[in-house]
């Protein structure tokens, strides 16, 4: 029998307190454990009974009260329904809760890619980091062939299993490649520099810059560019690759920004290969085509996969692209609070309904060959 859908009716709710959050979960989970609480929510580890499995449930409190938190959620909820890639997280059911609170259940990943790097005394492997690479840009063109920027990646978004496997996470702030973009949205030490430029439109380039910093965080342990501010931020970026070039200056629209870059002090731009000196060439030669500071010639999430860095995992036929349609007009739309929620319900029914009919939820797109993997590749490493 097919359990359709109805958050107070039809489902049974089982209520429990948790790191002083109350949980209303249906009573198809049990034996929940506290994983993370984070600003849109707690996270917590729970045994499926149905799939006899480890999941993860994120709950986003009252989402339905502000426009924004709605719109965000909706957001997320309307790209995971929709999007099939195992370097995706993969969402295995939703729910609304009796108090209108969302549940958004996920596979259970170990661990993600901040804590891995955190956890050591030294910088990750070198093959440790070209594989990473590979499967973060490997998802990432499937998001933007979807025409969908992340605008959030950075190592915490990145979750990573016992066997490496990486997987792509929060899609709360992602938006259409098209549509007009807000301000300061990726977390400030992987923001893109035209993002501080206060362009008003900016394109997947973003998304290609956060990995750029992240693969030098891999690199060397630490931050590329630490700064306490968007100010300090920018300035850093400035000391190490230089001041933006004129084609890039001219596409600003800030006065303030354009006197504040013009006041910056001459520096002469360190070389990445300098700065990194144990690295491959070749990591560093990709790393600099992702820290280009003219977008525009940044390199491409696919271009980015063919590189000679990346030679040990390419595989053009196992690198796929999005193949559906997804109702932008809809997720860039200004509703109201209540009109997003009913949104999200018809949302949760057809994700339902979906899965009623026979549809393969968890059917991943494509599979990395693990025979490509050495042998000792492994989480325990870390």
């Amino acid at each position: 029998n097919c359990p359709i859908f109805n958050p107070s009716i039809m489902a049974q709710f089982v209520t429990q307190e948790l790191m002083g959050t109350t949980l209303e979960t249906t009573n198809r989970y049990s034996d929940l454990k506290p994983r993370d609480i984070g600003a849109s929510g707690i996270v917590c580890s729970a045994h499926d009974t149905v799939e006899n499995q480890t999941v993860a449930i994120k709950k986003i409190a009252k989402p339905f009260e502000h426009t924004g938190v709605a719109r965000r959620a909706y957001r997320e909820v309307h790209l995971l329904s929709n999007m099939r890639h195992d370097n995706l997280i993969n969402m295995r059911d939703i729910f609304i809760s009796p108090s209108e609170d969302l549940y958004i259940v996920t596979d259970c990943i170990q661990t993600n890619l901040y804590h891995v790097i955190r956890s050591r005394s030294k910088p990750v492997e070198g093959q440790f980091v070209q594989f990473f690479t590979y499967q973060l840009l490997r998802g990432l063109k499937y998001l933007h062939s979807a025409g969908v920027i992340h605008r959030d990646l950075k190592p915490s978004n990145l979750l990573i299993n016992d066997n490496c496997d990486l997987k792509i996470c929060d899609f709360g702030l992602a938006r259409e490649q098209d549509h007009k973009m807000t301000g300061y949205v990726t977390t400030r030490y992987y923001r893109a520099p035209e993002i501080m430029l206060t362009w008003q439109k900016y394109s997947y380039a973003v998304d290609i810059w956060s990995v750029g910093c992240i693969l030098a965080e891999m690199i060397s342990g630490e931050t590329l560019f630490p700064g306490k501010d968007h100010v300090h931020q920018f300035t850093l970026i400035a000391e190490t690759l230089g001041k933006p070039p004129k084609e890039v200056m001219e596409r600003v629209y800030s006065k303030s920004t354009l006197k504040f870059v013009e006041n910056l002090p001459e520096s002469k731009p360190c070389s990445l290969s300098a700065r990194f000196r144990d690295a491959d060439p070749q990591a560093i030669d990709l790393l600099e085509k992702m820290l280009n500071l003219d977008p525009e010639k940044r390199i491409t999430a696919a271009d980015a996969l063919m590189h000679p860095y990346l030679s040990t995992y390419q595989d053009s036929e196992d690198e796929p692209a999005f193949d559906k349609e997804l109702s932008w007009s809809l997720l860039e739309s200004e509703l109201s609070a209540d009109e997003w929620k009913t949104n999200m319900y018809f949302e949760v029914l057809d994700y339902h309904r979906g899965a009623c009919d026979g549809q393969d939820k968890d059917a991943p797109t494509t599979k990395v060959n693990l025979n490509k993997l050495p042998k000792e590749m492994m989480m325990e490493t870390y």
